[in-house]
C-alpha cells in the first residue's frame, strides 16, 4: 500500500506546484498590464517564441521593431486593422460573444474555420503566450483578456498592439511594418497600402501586401462602411 501512497502524494505535489506556477504567473502578467499603462512592452511572449524557434534552428534572426505613439499612426491605418480584426473593438468588453456565435454557427455549417479573437484577445495572447493552439492557452488568454480590458483604455490596447504584432519574418509593429513592406514611415501610409497591412495580420510570416487584393478590397468597403 506504500508505493500507491507515495504515488499519489507525489502527483499532488507535482499538481500544485503546477497550480502555484500557472496563479504566481497571471498575477505576474495582471500586474505588467499596470505597468503598460504607462511603460512600452520591452519584449512579449511570441517575440520570445520566435527568437527560440531561431536558436533551435540555426536561423538568422534579426528583430526589426520602432514603437511609436498612437497620435503617429494615421487613421487610416487604424481604422483598417479595426476593420479587418475586431469591427466591434470599442464596443465589446474583451470578447465579443456575437462573433463567436457566428464561428461556431459557420463551423456547424460546414464552414471553413476561421478565429474569433478580438484585438484584446490577440493583445494578451501576443504580450503573455505563444502562437500555439491549445485550450490551456485558449484559457489563460480568456482569463487575461478581462484585466487587460479593465486596466488598459481602450487607446492604449490598440497602441499597444500595433506596436508589438507580428509583420514579417522578425517584424514587429506597425512603424517597422510599414518600412519593411513599403520602405516609408507608417504616418506616410495611403489607404490602401494600410488595408494591405491589416489584411496580412492573420498569417504575417506568408501574407505579402502585394497579394493582397480581394482581401484589402474587403476591409476597405468595411471602413466606408463605418463612415471611415
Amino acid at each position: 500500500m506504500r508505493r500507491p501512497t507515495r504515488k499519489r502524494g507525489l502527483l499532488v505535489r507535482i499538481v500544485r506546484a503546477l497550480l502555484v506556477a500557472v496563479v504566481g504567473y497571471y498575477v505576474l502578467c495582471v500586474a505588467l498590464l499596470f505597468a503598460y499603462r504607462v511603460w512600452d512592452p520591452p519584449i512579449t511572449g511570441v517575440q520570445i517564441e520566435r527568437r527560440l524557434q531561431a536558436l533551435v534552428s540555426g536561423a538568422d534572426y534579426e528583430p526589426k521593431q520602432r514603437q511609436v505613439k498612437l497620435s503617429e499612426i494615421p487613421l487610416d491605418f487604424q481604422h483598417a486593422v479595426i476593420a479587418a480584426e475586431d469591427g466591434a473593438f470599442y464596443a465589446h468588453h474583451g470578447v465579443d460573444w456575437a462573433e463567436i456565435r457566428l464561428v461556431v454557427e459557420e463551423a456547424r455549417e460546414g464552414e471553413r474555420f476561421r478565429g474569433g479573437s478580438t484585438i484584446s484577445q490577440q493583445l494578451v495572447k501576443n504580450l503573455f503566450l505563444t502562437t500555439s493552439r491549445s485550450p490551456v492557452r485558449k484559457v489563460l488568454e480568456l482569463a487575461l483578456v478581462f484585466p487587460a480590458e479593465a486596466i488598459l483604455p481602450k487607446d492604449r490596447i490598440l497602441e499597444i498592439y500595433l506596436n508589438v504584432i507580428e509583420w514579417g519574418p522578425g517584424v514587429w509593429g506597425a512603424e517597422a511594418a510599414s518600412e519593411y513592406h513599403y520602405g516609408k514611415p507608417a504616418s506616410k501610409l495611403s489607404r490602401e497600402e494600410a488595408a494591405r497591412l491589416a489584411a496580412c495580420i492573420p498569417a504575417p510570416r506568408s501574407r505579402k501586401p502585394s497579394r493582397m487584393n480581394e482581401y484589402s478590397a474587403i476591409i476597405r468597403e468595411r471602413m466606408r462602411s463605418r463612415g471611415w
